[in-house]
């Protein structure tokens, strides 16, 4: 099983503040235990008028969820930025639809012991417990990334490759190109904390917060 939480308010608002924003929510599967009166509260303390929103399972099927991201093409255009309450492979697979459109993650994901649920595509979660998606134009850097380096490439990448990986693209490469494709390269220039592993959690701890 994991666990999402909702980001910090002043988090989510810092970037979507003043903006037309479309809102996912995946209230998930058995495997994921999802706040979905906190997500509900915040959604509702939003300007009715710049916020528009929809419910759907599975967000870390692709395939499925690009017919229903079709159907509401129309509203997701007129969107400055586009929300989504998931786990973190549901928000990755949004910005993977949607490559034009800058994609925010509303949770952090906690890891939890015991089976988790498995995705049917190639996007993963490491559960961080702080989500970098809002950082990178929706490309996990940790996932993404074999050296998992949240703060740039290592230097070793070679024609776009990865150098652990040469078969792989250079996850800070396809980074690099989303945000200038999406106008947002600034957001290089936030230099990030070092990973906080504590809030890597265990079952027991986090059992007691539920």
């Amino acid at each position: 099983m994991l666990v999402t939480q909702i980001k910090p308010e002043k988090e989510i608002l810092e970037r979507i503040s003043g903006k037309n924003v479309f809102v996912f929510v995946c209230p998930g599967c058995r495997e994921v235990y999802f706040p979905q009166e906190k997500v509900e509260e915040f959604i509702q303390s939003l300007p009715a008028d710049r916020v528009r929103s929809a419910n759907l399972d599975y967000l870390c099927n692709r395939e499925f969820v690009r017919e229903y991201v079709q159907g509401y093409s129309s509203e997701i255009e007129r969107a400055d930025a586009v929300l989504v309450f998931s786990c973190g492979v549901g928000t990755q697979v949004i910005s993977s639809l949607l490559e034009n459109k800058i994609v925010y993650a509303g949770c952090d994901t906690l890891y939890l012991d015991g089976f988790q649920g498995l995705t049917v595509q190639n996007f993963n979660c490491d559960q961080c417990g702080e989500c970098y998606l809002n950082h990178t134009g929706g490309i996990c850097p940790v996932t993404h990334c074999a050296k998992g380096l949240i703060n740039g490439p290592c230097g070793g990448a070679k024609d776009g490759k990865c150098e652990v990986n040469p078969d792989a693209d250079c996850a800070w490469i396809l980074i690099y190109k989303r945000l200038k494709k999406l106008g947002k390269l600034h957001l290089l220039k936030e230099i990030l904390p070092a990973r906080d592993y504590h809030k890597i959690i265990t079952e027991s701890l986090a059992r007691k917060k539920l």
